[in-house]
């Protein structure tokens, strides 16, 4: 494919074969992601209605990837070779056709014409061939292409010259121009597809990172196998220096692991027993085993990889633009074209040979390979960058969607906060025997509300259990077990009847508090979740659980703010607590004791004031306000990144990479936004100087120097997307 108007032809092929539901080209990948119903359709058939028309495909499976890249190094070298053919036979061409300027002799060698026919057909038809292929493929299906204007453009100037050297007309050879046209096209594509290369080395990198081999422990011997014969459950061995080979969880020894190639994070991350290990991650100085968890396509590395090349794939809304223009291009130029030609034979004295040039100046310099690449370049270098620092952008929506934020709403717990809170307090109010709960105190009340917290899948609930097991308390098994969602959970333990959470439960269950105000308020503005505890009907005290602040929460938030984006923190936690929090990561906005289900509503309610919301959570419980925000951002938790429902997944539990996110999609939107601004200007400035328009004032464009300007165009835009890697995150 060399342009837009390539991946559209192929994508109508596609969906005219019976039994295709969608088609999907990206001129960039030069991929085709195709849906299909496979009673009606088969991939051989597929493949046969892409080369029908002129082009070729196969089937790209799992693994292939190796295969892919030989064959793009195939055909880059294949480019590479025919550019270097016609270079070689342009340059004696160009000195028997305009050599006599500088030396008169050469006017004089005999056969001149007869030997620049021999030297230019070559270059045409073996150098040139996929040209002229590509334009039958298109006239088949009533459509034009790059192809198409290529070779009309080096054909007119061909056969014309054939026509003057075999004597049926008269006048100057024009082999130059067809041999010059090809050998500079050719050197476009070749530059072009070194600079793609570059561009989606990103997903190369990540491949090369896999580990080839594993040392598996079976019947007790340690034993060396292939990566693809490790299955979940077996116990792997990693000695200092090895790569991690998949997703798992240590079993004994220890050790510091390098996670920069897949998280980004420079620092080593200590693992001992029970730590989450990462595929293709670098072991330190230490040893240890671990059960495999995730393998193969299930590790978390696949995951970044199968993610990185669905938004390498995917198009920008704004990309349905440059298509939609592409369409008409082609067609709309070659219009041009006949229209310059007409008007200069026949309406503005000049020559046929002069018109003829400026008829072949207008097909080539409107190329529309700078259009058609202009956005997928972009998406796969940006897209790439921010994979390697841990960043998954999904597709083009989330660029287009970043680049209009102005409100970050924030998840508390597990996004602002590290989602694994502490019991800080333990209070048990005087007077319990007056009130018939008599026998509690402050280790009898925690024993009590773990037994009933077992069964909880809370994160308070699980501070309060794993304080009571730090203890070495025994807990008895609860009975009657109910989770009462947003107010909390009750349940009856060694006889007694136990409620635990906030006033709402306690006011719906009719339970006096009595006046412990003074104190749930002093715990809540320290930041601490205050748990009402209810014994057989009667208030009995207050389990008090802190989720502390993570590092890099205040700085995202005053980062975000110094670039125009408002923050806002949305919990289920009360108004005190919430407000604690927020006052330590710098959030003025809070909306506390908001349920679970209700946080897309809080969503909605700020795009109905005219906002446009990104929401940041852990992809998991916040899965509705996620997709009804303009921007979902998950946070990526371990192996489970795959698996998150936001448009951008932060593998890193650093909220910095919220800021780092939305900066990138700006700046890779703002790329497709000049490239195509600079590939649509190339035209409208190109055309009307090919055309002669400007001829009165000496300004004109000779066909072979057209055809460099547009060889370079394309590099251009290829070039100013790779500009992308500089931005600094």
């Amino acid at each position: 494919m060399h342009c837009a108007s390539c991946s559209q032809l192929i994508e109508l092929a596609l969906r005219k074969t019976k039994g295709v539901q969608s088609a999907s080209v990206n001129v960039a990948t030069e991929r085709a992601h195709v849906s299909f119903d496979e009673t009606a359709v088969d991939v051989p058939t597929l493949e046969a209605a892409v080369k029908k028309i002129g082009y070729g495909a196969q089937e790209l499976k799992a693994g292939g990837a190796d295969a892919e890249r030989d064959e793009r190094n195939k055909a880059m070298a294949d480019t590479k070779q025919k550019f270097l053919v016609a270079l070689v036979l342009s340059i004696p061409v160009v000195i028997l056709s305009m050599g006599m300027y500088l030396v008169p002799a050469i006017e004089e060698v005999p056969g001149r014409a007869w030997l620049q026919l021999v030297l230019t057909t070559p270059v045409m038809f073996w150098c040139g061939w996929q040209f002229f292929t590509g334009f039958w493929g298109a006239l088949r299906a009533r459509t034009a292409n790059m192809d198409s204007l290529i070779a009309i453009g080096t054909g007119a100037a061909y056969l014309y010259s054939v026509f003057v050297t075999v004597g049926l007309v008269e006048g100057e050879l024009y082999f130059e121009i067809a041999a010059i046209l090809i050998m500079f096209v050719l050197l476009g594509k070749w530059l072009e597809a070194r600079a793609k290369g570059k561009a989606s080395e990103a997903i190369r990198s990540l491949l090369q990172l896999q580990a080839k081999t594993a040392i598996v422990v079976r019947n007790g011997q340690d034993v060396e196998v292939p990566i693809e014969q490790v299955v979940a459950g077996d116990v792997v061995r990693v000695k200092p220096g090895q790569k991690v080979p998949v997703d798992g969880k240590v079993l004994d020894g220890h050790s510091s692991v390098d996670e920069s190639m897949v998280t980004g994070e420079s620092l080593p991350v200590e693992k001992q027993t029970g730590d989450t290990v990462i595929g293709s991650t670098i072991n330190g100085s230490g040893s240890f085993t671990f059960t495999a968890k995730n393998v193969g396509a299930d590790t978390l590395l696949a995951g970044i990889i199968k993610l990185v090349e669905q938004a390498q794939a995917s198009k920008a809304p704004i990309q349905r633009f440059a298509d939609r223009v592409s369409a008409y291009f082609v067609p709309t130029v070659i219009a041009i074209a006949l229209i310059t030609f007409i008007s200069w034979f026949f309406f503005g004295q000049a020559t046929f040979v002069e018109s003829l040039l400026k008829f072949v100046a207008v097909l080539v310099i409107a190329c529309p390979c700078a259009l058609g690449l202009a956005t997928p370049t972009a998406i796969i270098t940006g897209t790439g960058l921010g994979a390697q620092r841990g960043i998954l952008i999904k597709g083009g929506e989330a660029l287009e969607a970043a680049r209009k934020i102005d409100v970050v709403v924030f998840d508390k717990t597990g996004t602002l906060t590290h989602g694994k809170p502490v019991v800080t307090d333990v209070v048990v109010f005087s007077g319990l025997e007056d009130r018939q709960v008599g026998g509690l105190d402050e280790n009898e009340l925690l024993r009590l509300a773990a037994a009933v917290e077992q069964r909880s899948e809370h994160p308070l609930a699980s501070a309060i259990v794993n304080a009571a097991k730090a203890k070495q308390f025994v807990l008895p098994e609860p009975q009657d077990f109910q989770s009462i969602t947003g107010k909390g959970v009750s349940a009856s333990a060694d006889g007694r009847k136990l409620l635990l959470g906030n006033r709402v439960l306690m006011a719906d269950a009719k339970v006096s508090l009595g006046n412990p105000e003074q104190e749930v308020e002093q715990l809540e503005h320290q930041g601490k979740t205050a748990m009402l505890v209810a014994v057989d009907g009667v208030f009995a005290g207050i389990i008090a659980v802190a989720d502390t602040v993570k590092q890099t929460s205040k700085q995202a938030v005053e980062a975000l703010a110094k670039i125009g984006i408002h923050s806002v923190m949305i919990t289920g936690d009360n108004e005190r607590t919430a407000k604690a929090i927020a006052q330590q990561v710098g959030i003025q906005e809070v909306r506390a004791q908001v349920l679970p289900q209700d946080k897309s509503a809080a969503v909605r309610d700020f795009q109905a004031s005219g906002k446009r919301v990104a929401f940041v959570g852990d992809g998991i419980n916040d899965a509705p306000a996620l997709a009804q925000a303009e921007l979902g951002i998950a946070i990526g938790s371990g192996t489970d990144v795959a698996l998150e429902t936001g448009q951008i997944v932060l593998v890193r539990d650093d909220l910095m990479d919220v800021v780092r996110s939305i900066t990138l999609a700006r700046r890779t939107f703002r790329k497709i936004v000049q490239n195509l601004f600079w590939a649509l200007f190339y035209n409208v400035a190109g055309i009307p100087i090919a055309a002669g328009v400007f001829a009165g004032i000496g300004l004109t464009l000779r066909p072979e120097l057209a055809g460099l300007a547009m060889a370079l165009s394309s590099v251009s835009v290829v070039g100013n997307s790779l500009l992308l890697k500089r931005v600094k995150l």
